[in-house]
Parts: C-alpha cells; sequence; structure tokens
C-alpha cells in the first residue's frame, strides 16, 4: 500500500522507505522532473544540428566516462556482462564489453532523439525486414487460443522502431510504459509515438492493458528491467534470477500468445527483427506459469547472445548472493511442482509485491509491469 497522495512508482524504480518529508520529496521531484524536460528538449534541438556522426562519437564517449565514473553502475554492469560470457566480472573480456555496449548505448541515444526529426513514415521503414516478416507475424496472431499477441523484448536494438514498423504495416500495437517518475516527459514521449502509429499505456492503467488483449490487438512489454524478489524465478544464461510474472499472468488470464522477439541493429543503420517459438499459457496453475517465464528466459539470452555489445540493460538482473540465488531455485522447484512460489526464505532481500487495491471494475488484478 502507498501513504495518501503518494504516487505508486514502477516496481523498477521502488526505493527504501525514507523519512524526508513529502512537502519536500514533491518539490525535488518536480524540480528534477522539469530538468529532465529542459534537458530532453534541449539535447534534440542540438542532436538536430550537430551531424549524427559526430553526435555519435560524443555520447558513446560520454557513456563510456559514465561507466568509470559510476562505481555502482560499473559493477552492476560488470556483473550482468558476467553472466552473459560466462566470466568473472573482472575478466578483461568482460570490461570490454561492457565498455562497447556504453559506446552502442550513446549511439541508441543519438538515434533515438533523432527520431522525431525523420518523417513517420521514415521511422516505420527502420525496421527492413518486416514487410517479409509481416505474414507469419498476423499467422502467430490471429492462432493465438482467445485474446491478442504480448510481445516480449529486452533492452535491444531500438524498440521504438519495431512498434513504428508494426503499425506502419497496419499491426494495432500499443506498448507498457512507465509514467511515475516524468510525467511531463511521458507525455511528450506519448504524443511522438501516437505520430509514429503506436500506443503508450501507463503501468498502472490495468483496464487499458486488459482490454488491448481482450480487444485481441498487440502489447509490448520489456522484461529485463532488473532484479526483483517478488519476480517468477528462472534460469538466465549460468544463474538464476527472476522475470516479471505480468506477461505470463496477462496471457493465461487473456488467452493471449507471447512471442519473444529480437530486434538488432544491422551494418547498414536500420534493424532486423526476429523470434523465438510462440509461448501459448494455457492457465494460472504454478508450474504452468514458471514454464512460460522459462521459455521467455531463454528466448531473452538467444536475444542477448546474438548481439551482447547492443544490450543495454544497466541495471543488475541477477541476485547478488549465493544464498539468494538458491533459493530461487528452491522457489522454482515448488512451481515446477504445482506449488505457488512462497517468496524469498526468511532472512533474504523481499521486495514488496505489487498490490492493486481498486482496479477498475471487471478488470482482474495482475503484476503487469515489465
Amino acid at each position: 500500500m502507498t501513504e495518501p497522495g503518494r504516487r505508486l512508482e514502477a516496481p523498477h524504480r521502488r526505493a527504501a522507505a525514507t523519512t524526508t518529508p513529502r512537502l519536500v520529496e514533491r518539490l525535488v521531484e518536480r524540480l528534477v522532473e522539469r530538468a529532465a524536460v529542459l534537458a530532453y528538449r534541449a539535447t534534440s534541438w542540438l542532436l538536430r544540428v550537430v551531424p549524427a556522426g559526430i553526435a555519435r562519437v560524443v555520447i558513446g564517449l560520454g557513456a563510456q566516462a559514465s561507466y568509470f565514473a559510476w562505481p555502482a553502475k560499473r559493477r552492476w554492469s560488470n556483473a550482468n556482462f558476467g553472466h552473459v560470457l560466462g566470466l568473472p566480472p573482472d575478466d578483461r573480456r568482460v570490461r570490454a564489453l561492457a565498455l562497447r555496449a556504453y559506446r552502442e548505448y550513446g549511439r541508441y541515444l543519438v538515434d533515438l532523439m533523432r527520431l522525431p526529426t525523420l518523417p513517420p513514415a521514415a521511422v516505420g521503414n527502420l525496421v527492413a525486414n518486416i514487410d517479409e516478416k509481416e505474414a507469419e507475424i498476423r499467422r502467430i496472431w490471429g492462432d493465438a487460443p482467445g485474446g491478442g499477441l504480448i510481445m516480449t523484448v529486452g533492452h535491444i536494438g531500438s524498440n521504438e522502431a519495431i512498434a513504428a514498423g508494426a503499425a506502419r504495416i497496419g499491426l494495432p500495437i500499443s506498448v507498457v510504459a512507465d509514467d511515475t517518475a516524468f510525467p511531463e516527459l511521458y507525455e511528450i514521449l506519448r504524443r511522438q509515438r501516437a505520430a509514429w502509429g503506436f500506443t503508450l499505456i501507463p503501468w498502472r492503467n490495468l483496464r487499458g492493458i486488459f482490454g488491448v488483449l481482450r480487444r485481441r490487438e498487440m502489447l509490448g512489454l520489456l522484461i529485463d528491467w532488473g532484479y526483483r524478489s517478488d519476480g517468477i524465478p528462472v534460469r538466465l544464461f549460468d544463474a538464476w534470477t527472476t522475470l516479471p510474472a505480468g506477461p505470463a499472468t496477462l496471457a493465461a488470464k487473456t488467452g493471449s500468445t507471447i512471442l519473444p522477439i529480437s530486434i538488432h541493429r544491422q551494418a547498414d543503420g536500420t534493424y532486423a527483427l526476429s523470434w523465438e517459438p510462440p509461448i501459448n499459457v494455457v492457465s494460472t496453475d504454478p508450474a504452468e506459469l514458471q514454464r512460460a517465464s522459462q521459455a521467455m528466459a531463454d528466448a531473452l539470452a538467444a536475444s542477448i547472445a546474438a548481439a551482447p555489445h547492443q544490450w543495454y540493460s544497466f541495471k543488475p538482473l541477477w541476485p547478488e548472493g549465493d544464498a539468494e540465488a538458491a533459493d530461487l531455485e528452491r522457489r522454482a522447484r515448488l512451481m515446477q511442482a504445482g506449488q505457488p512460489d512462497p517468496g524469498p526464505g526468511r532472512g533474504l532481500p523481499r521486495d514488496e509485491a505489487d498490490q492493486v487495491a481498486a482496479e477498475p471494475a471487471g478488470v482482474d488484478a495482475v503484476d503487469v509491469p515489465a
């Protein structure tokens, strides 16, 4: 539950309780939000006048500088890429991959900020192979048992490009996004995405999320926001972690199909779309939810492994301690046996599960954010 007047933040943004007076918190939040909006507008203007090649080099170097200047971020990134490569976090090959990923992230930021300067049709054409994939996408979509199509994706390539590409070929697509941190900036981005043909839905809008799937439309969900103990235990690369419960639970409750997609940048600057086999979730039985979530984890691992330098999720994606990892395996085994997930064991970190106490009439409550 949240305090009166306090916004419920997306799970990946929640912090520990604070004793700071709420009025002071709100003032600081507003100042930070205004600074973010002004910085976004100033950067967008600057990137319109600076040649793209120069901007990519400068922003890429700046991103790499942040790797060295931010010890916590560096530690998280090294841990993540260590899991990807199966190497210790302090291995030089891990550091080299992390630095390459930060440089690629700088390029992604430049291209993302320049997208509003392109005609909507040009944005939709950034996915070079989407026309040849259209028939198969429509077949998978049409085969959904009773709902829509849930596209799960990681922070790889350009998810804006794939959503715009899907909209260009007439696919009705909405994307769940976090509107809690910077509502004014969210509104700017929402209008931009609407011009490209797809809809942003605030993660708390359960009526909107369920409505998309019950109208048999398409919903995009990011699944690699960072480790949370209240997710569904899965094995990702070489270790246990969790994925959000939302995608599998939504699929089960609406009869939707999950399609784990990948979008990778090509040498010419366009993107290529691919996917792993569709996942149908036949019930909310714990074993079924864990099976579907593990299939999503395997698909995410394949997407990252195909181009690890294009993965830009720099938050910790695995627990740090061996005890917590072992407990995740225990929880997974219980779910596989058909028992409800008991949550973290005694003495282990526990994230508060999302509680939607007043969901709209006729809407099932579900941990949606991804």
